[in-house]
Order: structure tokens, then sequence, then C-alpha cells
């Protein structure tokens, strides 16, 4: 399974379900004391949880 991160690369997934684990973890980290770059840290996490959760629905209804 593949899918294309925000800076247009794309991602193989070889587990599924440890990769949303994965993502789901990553996009509320920040550091502490937050810096600048977080924020776009946190996009780029949340947009590739969303599309790996697209991904897994579309699987689950073929």
């Amino acid at each position: 399974m593949k899918t294309t991160d925000l800076n247009g690369l794309e991602i193989t997934v070889t587990d599924l379900d440890k990769a949303i684990e994965q993502a789901d973890n990553f996009k509320d980290l920040q550091h502490n004391p937050p810096v600048p770059y977080d924020k776009e840290i946190q996009k780029y996490w949340t947009d590739i949880y969303n599309k790996l959760l697209d991904l897994k629905s579309k699987l689950n209804n073929e």
C-alpha cells in the first residue's frame, strides 16, 4: 500500500494498523518548551494519519 505525504513523497505502508497507531502518537507531539516548527510537524502527521484512516476505510469497503 502507498500514500503520498504533504511534500509529495510516496510512502510505502507495510503494516497499516501500526502506521495508523504511530501517526496517531506523532500528530500530537511537541517540544517542551514548544518550538516554532511544532505546528508544521503536527500538520504533517495529522495529514498522514487522516490519509491512513482513509486508506483503511477504502480497504474495508472493498
